[in-house]
């Protein structure tokens, strides 16, 4: 901070902070948003609290004083306007920075098309069909995660093949949340591809690929959580290698689009597949 001005320098400052993530449903929406900010912000420590389903005003009291006591700053998705400029009052009267992720969207789509909002909370997780489609998605995902399955590929909305560690599971979990159905296929050398890959178009199959020396880092680091020694086969570079250049065959053979996951974010790899399905190339 510069003495004279009171400014923070760049670099400078505060290195842990807390942000409260308030909404009257699971808050997903504002921890996304506050995770994409703060991740703007490296060698900062951040720890996020989430407040869910606050409904009263005695919940943002009580709230509202613990993050004036931590200097937190405040996230908050409240669709019912009473409780939305409750919590402005209080975080005016204690100081503390509120930041409302919904309220001007929806202020302007109001104004745009001269419609009041429902103020409905939790609306988007309410039973109705995309609900079910998400849910019965994510049931399928499990089911033929990995190769338990491979007849999962006929029924599949995309299979991601790849070998090991390229990040297929949590992709598949991630577009399954999209209500998408997946089911992924390990490449292994040792381990003929099933035949069902080559009975679906080639459009709804995606080869993920990984840097090798990525591969081995995180190869690495799962073999010390299973208390394994690193130098393991699975591990290895050659070994790694080997792998890759048996998927690069198999990915040929079948004609599918090739991801690198090397600098992408799950989200990322998921926009591309996206895209891909619905546009219906």
């Amino acid at each position: 901070m510069d003495k004279e001005t009171g400014a923070v320098l760049p670099n400078q400052g505060v290195e842990a902070y807390t942000v409260y993530v308030v909404s009257d449903a699971l808050g997903e929406t504002a921890e996304f948003v506050c995770r994409a900010a703060t991740s703007q912000f490296a060698g900062a420590r951040t720890k996020i609290r989430k407040i869910p389903y606050v409904r009263d005003v005695s919940q943002i009291d009580e709230l509202m004083a613990d993050a004036a006591d931590e200097n937190a700053i405040v996230l908050y998705t409240l669709v019912v306007d009473e409780l939305s400029k409750y919590l402005q009052e209080q975080a005016e009267e204690r100081s503390v920075v509120a930041v409302d992720v919904l309220g001007p969207l929806v202020d302007a789509i109001s104004t745009r098309i001269q419609r009041s909002p429902k103020s409905v909370p939790n609306i988007t997780n309410r039973l109705d069909a995309d609900y079910f489609k998400k849910i019965e998605a994510i049931e399928f995902a499990v089911k033929y995660d990995d190769g338990k399955d491979p007849r999962g590929v006929l029924y599949s909305d995309v299979t991601l093949i790849g070998i090991s560690r390229t990040s297929k599971t949590p992709l598949s979990m991630y577009l399954a949340h999209k209500g998408i159905k997946v089911a992924n296929i390990p490449l292994v050398p040792e381990v003929a591809p099933p035949r069902e890959l080559f009975l679906v178009p080639s459009r709804k199959v995606f080869g993920l690929v990984l840097d090798p020396n990525k591969l081995n880092e995180i190869r690495g680091e799962r073999l010390k959580t299973l208390g394994l020694g690193v130098s393991a086969d699975y591990a290895s570079i050659d070994r790694i290698m080997e792998e890759l250049y048996y998927g690069d065959q198999i990915i040929k053979k079948v004609g599918c689009m090739v991801i690198n996951t090397t600098h992408r974010a799950i989200e990322e790899t998921a926009s591309i597949i996206l895209h891909k399905i619905y546009k219906g190339e």
